[in-house]
């Protein structure tokens, strides 16, 4: 493993000076000056042109938002660990790609108020969460053929542990990131929808071409470990598959016998939007199976004090993907996600 100290870091202020093809492992800090002031975000980017031979080349981020942990976590160890002299083709790690936003724990930038994974494919003349994301769009995404982009719950709901692809058309690509997500082995792999929101980094990633996997790894703004071992070992994991680094695929969830479960809500009405303002009750875990009109909690306005509560029921049957895990919840925010299983 290589021992690399702070004067081994290079600082980048334009990004056509980056030298992607240099062999070995090379680390940035690529600048993007702030909007309002002077100063830079600096992002940390490691670029790998592996030793061993030609490969594929895959990139990973973590800190899409910032409130999100274990994708920072995960990429930034792989930053140090991996060897070039093993690996073959290129791989690209961004473990805080918002970096305003990770250093507040927030969702959004503090910097300009974006968020991230609503900015793409970015504006070269944008404000700096924009600025990021056409850097990503118009230097990363042509030069590889895979893209991991990690991602937990952050504050709020509570998700079950699964990676994650959208709905499209292509049926190779299809296939092939429903297999490439299942090398996660977390309990779900959930195709999402995409009617929700549009400038997603997985969006913009399909759209080209490239095998795009998402993920949820862990909630509340913590590090699950559970959550840390699935990011960890299930990018290495990708690695193994691709060639990209010798070894083989890990299974990671040893308390698990079944392979992940392929559900499915790509379509809004699966997510569910809390009908008053109040406090959650849950009554079930994530990842259960619900039947259409369970109960699966309550809501309690304590504004109202001649309401006892009100009580939520299943619209539909099939698997509790996500439902609030911090007790205060807003009429209108997304509650509940019951996903259904899709049988090939």
């Amino acid at each position: 493993m290589e021992c690399f100290t702070m004067n081994d870091v290079r600082t980048i202020h334009d990004p056509d000076l980056i030298d992607f093809e240099k062999p070995g492992k090379s680390m940035y800090e690529v600048a993007f000056h702030y909007d309002g002031t002077w100063g830079n975000t600096l992002v940390p980017m490691t670029v790998i042109n592996g030793t061993a031979g030609a490969g594929k080349s895959l990139v990973c981020f973590g800190g899409t938002h910032g409130n999100e942990y274990e994708g920072q976590v995960a990429v930034w160890r792989l930053m140090h660990e991996l060897d070039p002299s093993e690996i073959s083709g290129r791989v690209i790690l961004i473990p805080r790609l918002n970096v305003p936003a990770c250093d507040a724990g927030t969702r959004e930038s503090p910097q300009d108020g974006v968020n991230m994974n609503r900015a793409f494919p970015g504006d070269l003349k944008g404000t700096l969460t924009y600025r990021i994301s056409n850097f990503v769009t118009s230097k990363i995404f042509p030069l590889v053929d895979v893209v991991l982009d990690i991602h937990s719950a952050g504050s709020g709901p509570e998700f079950a542990l699964c990676s994650s692809f959208h709905q499209i058309d292509d049926p190779q690509q299809y296939a092939e990131m429903k297999y490439v997500a299942s090398l996660f082995d977390t309990p779900f792999i959930m195709v999402y929808s995409s009617e929700m929101a549009s400038g997603l980094l997985t969006d913009e990633a399909e759209a080209m071409g490239k095998i795009t996997i998402g993920s949820e790894l862990g909630h509340s703004c913590g590090v699950l470990h559970q959550g840390l071992q699935h990011a960890y070992q299930g990018i290495k994991n990708v690695l193994h598959h691709y060639q990209i680094l010798p070894g083989e695929i890990q299974k990671i969830d040893h308390n698990r016998e079944t392979p992940p479960k392929l559900v499915a809500a790509i379509h809004l009405d699966e997510y569910i939007p809390a009908p008053i303002s109040g406090v959650f009750e849950p009554i079930l875990k994530v990842g259960n199976p619900v039947e259409c009109g369970q109960l699966v909690g309550r809501v309690y306005d304590f504004e109202r004090v001649g309401s006892r509560g009100l009580e939520i029921y299943a619209p539909r049957s099939g698997y509790l993907l996500l439902q609030t895990f911090q007790a205060p919840v807003k009429k209108g925010d997304t509650m509940l996600v019951i996903a259904q299983e899709v049988i090939d």
